[in-house]
């Protein structure tokens, strides 16, 4: 009997659950958001919502002067809210893995969500991808720019302190589209952001990206165990199928059998890239030879995750209808380690009052 009593309660709260989750859902659809739009001198064209603070769209010529779109992603906002993959959005407060959803900090220790397997992942079940931002477009000495900013309340998602936080999204004449960061916090806490747009600089939905030539300025790299989460090993590049110090085509040897290569099904790991501190520096190069098209990435932080749509199945209609199957995007995101509030060697995420995160990435554009 009292077996029986546990199951219905059991049942019944998972249906209470399922019915909130539902209502919840609802509500941030009929919630209204806003697009915005940047354009530079060049007829470079970025959009961007104040959901997520969302890239929805990134409009670059090719040689012929063709526009296309080059990031992945949905036609409307509405879609983001019901299904998205981390498309294009801004990743916090910590983007990647943390191992077993906790860490400790000053002594105390922190519980979050766990909503990849054992690990905590990208800011847990409503990161900074999935809330509502304040927008408003600026003039800046590079061209127009687009400010949001969010406020992340003491023990949002499990994390410590009211962390006010401010992205800059700038598509300057040079064409390049700049994200600057920052954040303040009232209390200890840890921080780790970045954008995490699918590219494929042969236009969205057109293909896999396995012919594109890339380079990461990186002679080390951190191996992953199952879960995903670094062994705390800086591993060298050399020899490996990790080693894109030299261009190399990005499917060139992606199905080799490597254990790295098997536990990330494809490349999902971080690039500890060659540099000086917090310099801005050039971190990777990638080129496709149908369109001419080049994409630069500069950063300030110390590592870029490199992801290979390795969990695109086909299941996904996205822009115009188009079908994203296996493979047809890939993401550079500038970051921090993965789990390093849990790996003292790795560079420090932690931010205290009175101090100030800051982080830039440019994505620059040419043509070959």
């Amino acid at each position: 009997m009292k077996f029986l009593k546990k199951s219905m309660f059991i049942f019944y709260s998972g249906i209470l659950l399922i019915f909130l989750n539902v209502c919840k859902s609802g509500r941030e659809t009929k919630m209204k958001y806003d697009i915005y739009t940047l354009k530079n001198a060049n007829g470079l064209e970025a959009k961007i919502t104040n959901y997520g603070g969302i890239l929805m769209s990134l409009m670059v010529p090719d040689r012929n002067g063709q526009f296309a779109d080059i990031v992945l992603g949905y036609d409307t906002v509405e879609e983001y809210v019901k299904n998205n993959p981390y498309f294009g959005v801004i990743v916090g407060r910590y983007a990647n893995r943390i191992a077993k959803g906790k860490f400790t900090l000053d002594g105390e220790e922190y519980i979050l969500a766990k909503n990849n397997g054992e690990n905590h992942l990208h800011g847990g079940i409503k990161g900074f991808g999935a809330v509502k931002w304040n927008a408003e477009k600026i003039e800046g000495p590079n061209g127009k720019s687009l400010k949001l900013t969010y406020l992340s309340k003491d023990g949002e998602e499990g994390y410590p302190g009211n962390l006010s936080v401010a992205v800059v999204y700038t598509l300057t004449d040079d064409n390049e589209l700049k994200i600057d960061y920052s954040a303040t916090t009232d209390k200890t806490t840890i921080v780790n952001l970045t954008n995490h747009s699918y590219f494929n600089l042969a236009g969205q939905g057109e293909g896999d990206i396995l012919g594109h030539i890339l380079m990461i300025n990186a002679d080390r790299f951190t191996p992953i165990n199952r879960n995903f989460i670094p062994t705390g090993e800086l591993r060298p590049v050399r020899g490996t199928p990790f080693d894109f110090t030299k261009p190399t085509a990005i499917g060139a040897r992606i199905n080799q059998k490597n254990e790295q290569l098997i536990f990330g099904n494809g490349y999902d790991h971080n690039w500890v890239l060659n540099k000086k501190d917090a310099e801005l520096s050039l971190a990777a190069r990638v080129y496709e030879p149908r369109t001419g098209r080049v994409m630069e990435v500069y950063t300030t932080e110390p590592g870029i995750q490199f992801y290979t749509g390795n969990f695109l199945d086909g299941s996904i209609k996205g822009k115009g209808g188009k079908v994203y199957k296996f493979r047809y995007g890939f993401c550079l995101e500038t970051q921090h380690f993965p789990d390093s509030p849990n790996k003292p060697d790795f560079p420090s995420v932690v931010l205290k009052p009175g101090e100030k995160y800051t982080q830039t990435t440019i994505y620059k554009f040419l043509i070959k």
